[in-house]
């Protein structure tokens, strides 16, 4: 049985976080550029840990969030859900993944719901680090380049501004291998309802442009030389503008008026959605979802090889999208 505080011990490794006493900014900054910044569950759980700490923090009202290396993220580390998304009928606990320690808790059964829904729901809650910004006080900035893609496109679209680079490119690659992923509501809200299908049905990644384009989704887009420069921009002007006491007032009132419109009802419902999961057929033997096979061929190779199915600047990867 894995200890999910041995995993957050482990991810201290991938996570820096600093604060500036004097301006009241905080950074953290994933640093696992050579995953691309993939997150463990560990690492997911100490980031929620670190947003509970810093929305109390007195010392910290701005908290930049952004990744070391080429890249801000490439989304969760699916390898280490191989287990969760087998299609042996083995049963798996994944009381890891859930905060679970206790070895007298059982997990529910591979061929039960509750098996993958269990942990899904469990993605709408902010402990989970899916979604702890929505409840952040304080004012978060994304700053993007690279790959923007899946868990780290979440936390694009609940920061409260995004500074990008010109070469970022935004998407889940989980519309092209399962169909949804746990922020459907807020990308919606965010993008606007065409341009989300768009992007949900093609599984094509937008370009930071494209985002701007997209209801604002992007603040703000600079080459990648002037990125730091920007952030540190904004950063610095929403440390300056108006008291703690006044953001927390603030951020409130855009919480409310977001379950107003709502954002927890769309995550829970997205995690029902996305508990279905194993009820889902393909409609051709070729056709390529998150299971045993592309584990077992090997899941890079999996990803680039139907990348080359999609025209060039529809495809995932920067290589892939040099190739004719």
């Amino acid at each position: 049985m894995k200890d999910y505080e041995v995993l957050k011990e482990e991810a201290k490794q991938f996570i820096r976080y600093e604060k500036d006493k004097a301006t009241k900014i905080a950074t953290l900054t994933f640093d696992r550029p050579e995953a691309q910044n993939a997150t463990t569950a560990g690492m997911r759980q100490l980031y929620a840990d670190l947003i509970h700490k810093a929305n109390t923090d007195d010392d910290v009202k701005v908290l930049v969030i952004r990744g070391e290396g080429e890249d801000f993220g490439s989304g969760g580390d699916l390898p280490e859900q191989a287990d969760m998304l087998s299609e042996s009928d083995e049963d798996v606990d994944l009381n890891w993944e859930i905060g679970i320690n206790d070895p007298d808790v059982k997990y529910p059964p591979k061929k039960s719901y509750r098996f993958l829904h269990n942990l899904t729901d469990h993605y709408s809650k902010a402990r989970a680090g899916c979604r702890p910004l929505q409840e952040f006080k304080k004012i978060s900035i994304i700053e993007a380049k690279g790959y923007c893609y899946g868990w780290h496109f979440y936390q694009a679209g609940d920061a409260d501004l995004v500074v990008s680079s010109d070469d970022a490119l935004f998407g889940h690659p989980a519309f092209r291998y399962v169909g949804w992923g746990p922020r459907l509501w807020t990308w919606i809200e965010m993008m606007g309802l065409r341009k989300f299908e768009e992007m949900l049905f093609t599984g094509r990644p937008f370009t930071a442009e494209e985002m701007k384009e997209c209801n604002n989704f992007v603040n703000s887009v600079v080459p990648r030389k002037d990125l730091e420069k920007e952030t540190a921009k904004y950063a610095m002007a929403c440390a300056r503008t108006r008291p703690t006491d006044t953001v927390q007032a603030q951020k409130t009132f855009i919480e409310m008026y977001k379950q107003y419109r709502g954002e927890y009802l769309g995550s829970v419902m997205t995690g029902w959605l996305e508990g279905m999961l194993p009820l889902m057929q393909n409609d051709t033997f070729d056709d390529v979802q998150l299971g045993d096979n592309v584990f077992g061929e090997g899941l890079n190779n999996i990803v680039k090889n139907n990348d080359m199915n999609y025209p060039p600047e529809w495809r995932l990867s920067r290589s892939g999208r040099k190739k004719p």
